[in-house]
């Protein structure tokens, strides 16, 4: 090639280099027609060169000496089998600089939740092979579907791979679940929750039929009573298992699963030029390598992921605290990702696909770009002031003198899986209420007694056995209705929770409405019957849509329990 054209090659914006094949529908990297055509596009199948066994047990190449588009070629070759051939003769219809980055980004904002694959979303052909799958074994729900919820469980192992990670993490770990976020993304994709899981937190491990490497069969033994961490590497766990015990745990079905390293931080901030984060204090944390003064920084690289591990300098210096600070981080990078600093830079698109599809592991069903693009068009139709943080409600593990673990606080913890479940937002977009008919909705409205006034007897109208005494304990002991009887079970069962009243007990009956979380229409006025001091009382019927003792029984109200801690992905928190 003469001086001419290779300045010509050098300075080609990558931004030019895709183009639509009308034919296919796919987007091609192609170079000038003076300019030799590389084998394959992309840093990593470029030149020729000598290959060594990479980390992850398959065969990588070693760094070329010469830049891949810059490589003379005495002839020209025939295209390998599978890929593009030349461009045609006919220049195809060249679209706008601005246009072709966004489409190559729709998804990638979505990604950054994902917060390994960002950038994946490209769908271009030679990154295919740096993307690992592993079985999810028949833990998940065979996909995501695109006209349903998705649930996309998100893993950050502590296994120590790469250059530099020696020094983070636990000495000789298999890789446990270390940092886990079951996203939830709404059918209407109008709002998405975020809910993280204490790595601490105490939980029963199901059997795991997990198939080994050589395509075998084998069931690995659960566990009762031991941290959720451990459901990942421990005994030979594999990622599958994790998705059956948040099964498990939530009720909620995984429909894929996405792990990440310590490398995925590291590359991710640094392909971005680092994310912006800020601290309330200063921190000097030797065991995560953190050192920041009070106020804002840009981190990326070694920084960004020291930023993620600290914990003893932050909060009550325990996972929890390391939770928020985590959050935190993703909020900030995905606010970085979503500048126009970013989107409209070719250079760093094409390094965070790069580097995300390196450090990504997906389920089987993820296992290729076109899936990965699918997922990234639908989770980018997100906005991301949408998209809530929160974390599973917990208590200190009451067992243990020194607390080293957690336990779920039941109550608001299970009314966090159940909107979860119902695809209800903690953010209040969109919310598809129940258009009740006035007088019904009015039923709500107005003067609440003191629960201490509140008289009602309850009856078992389909719920579990033993519920109308349980929901008694907690409405004596922790709601302060003490005047309250088990009346036994109900003449026939009913599908929904009624509470019938008198008109001169709606005020009593508005208290134990909003006590339950009982809607509009669960409220029947009606007459009082007597209670066994002869006093005339309401009557709680429980249907079988009763969830337990202290869980609202509506989860549709859109409010999350004031025990949950979160945050929105909109805002700039410092961490205290």
């Amino acid at each position: 090639m003469d001086a001419q054209g290779r300045e010509r090659t050098e300075n080609v914006d990558p931004a030019d280099q895709w183009v639509l094949n009308p034919d296919t529908g796919e987007y091609e990297l192609r170079l000038p027609s003076s300019a030799p055509r590389p084998a394959v596009p992309g840093p990593r199948r470029s030149a020729p060169r000598d290959t060594t066994e990479g980390a992850r047990g398959r065969r990588t190449a070693a760094p070329a000496e010469v830049p891949p588009q810059r490589r003379r070629r005495t002839a020209p070759e025939e295209p390998a089998p599978g890929r593009r051939g030349r461009r045609p003769a006919k220049k195809a219809k060249k679209k706008s600089r601005g246009k072709k980055i966004l489409l190559w980004t729709g998804g990638t904002m979505a990604f950054t939740v994902l917060a390994t694959a960002v950038g994946g979303y490209l769908y271009l052909e030679h990154l295919s092979d740096n993307i690992q799958s592993l079985p999810d074994d028949g833990a998940g729900t065979g996909g995501f579907q695109k006209d349903k919820a998705i649930n996309i469980l998100l893993i950050g192992t502590d296994k120590r791979t790469g250059a530099g990670n020696e020094g983070y993490g636990d000495k000789g770990s298999t890789g446990h679940a270390d940092t886990t976020i079951l996203l939830h993304v709404s059918k209407d994709r109008s709002n998405a929750t975020a809910l993280s899981i204490p790595r601490d937190l105490i939980v029963d491990i199901p059997d795991c039929p997990t198939t080994q490497e050589d395509g075998t069969e084998k069931v690995i033994p659960g566990s009762t009573g031991v941290r959720f961490n451990t459901s990942l590497g421990q005994d030979g766990r594999t990622p599958s298992c994790t998705m059956r015990t948040v099964t498990e745990l939530t009720g909620v079905t995984p429909d894929n699963f996405m792990v990440a390293d310590f490398n995925a931080v590291k590359t991710l901030t640094t392909a971005v030029d680092g994310v912006e984060v800020c601290l309330a204090k200063d921190i000097d944390d030797p065991d995560s390598h953190l050192k920041l003064s009070a106020g804002k920084h840009t981190i990326e690289g070694e920084q960004a992921l020291a930023f993620v591990r600290t914990r003893h300098s932050v909060g009550f210096g325990g996972d929890l605290s390391r939770i928020e600070i985590q959050q935190q981080f993703l909020s900030s990078l995905m606010r970085k990702l979503k500048s126009n600093d970013t989107l409209t830079s070719p250079s760093k698109m094409l390094k965070l696909a790069e580097a995300g599809t390196e450090a990504l592991t997906v389920d089987s069903q993820l296992d290729s770009i076109g899936k990965l693009k699918d997922l990234g068009l639908e989770l980018g139709k997100l906005n991301t002031k949408n998209l809530t943080f929160a974390t599973v409600p917990v208590d200190d593990n009451p067992a243990e003198k020194v607390k080293a673990t957690v336990v779920l606080k039941e109550a608001p913890a299970q009314q966090v899986f159940d909107m979860i479940k119902n695809d209800v937002s903690f953010t209040e977009v969109k919310q598809k209420e129940k258009k009740e008919a006035a007088a019904v909705a009015a039923r709500l409205k107005g003067t609440k007694a003191d629960p201490s006034e509140v008289r009602v007897r309850i009856l078992n109208g389909g719920a579990p056995s033993g519920s109308a005494q349980l929901e008694l304990s907690y409405l004596q002991t922790e709601a302060g209705v003490t005047k309250s009887e088990n009346a036994g079970n109900a003449p026939e069962e009913l599908k929904k929770t009624t509470l019938e009243y008198a008109p001169d007990q709606a005020d009593q009956a508005r208290r134990l409405a909003d006590i339950l979380g009982l809607s509009g229409s669960a409220m029947k006025p009606g007459e009082s019957v007597t209670n066994s001091q002869g006093l005339p009382t309401m009557t709680l019927t429980l249907g079988k849509d009763f969830k337990g003792a202290g869980i609202k029984i509506n989860a549709t109200s859109g409010k999350a329990p004031e025990e949950v801690q979160k945050s929105t992905a909109d805002k700039v928190e410092c961490a205290k």
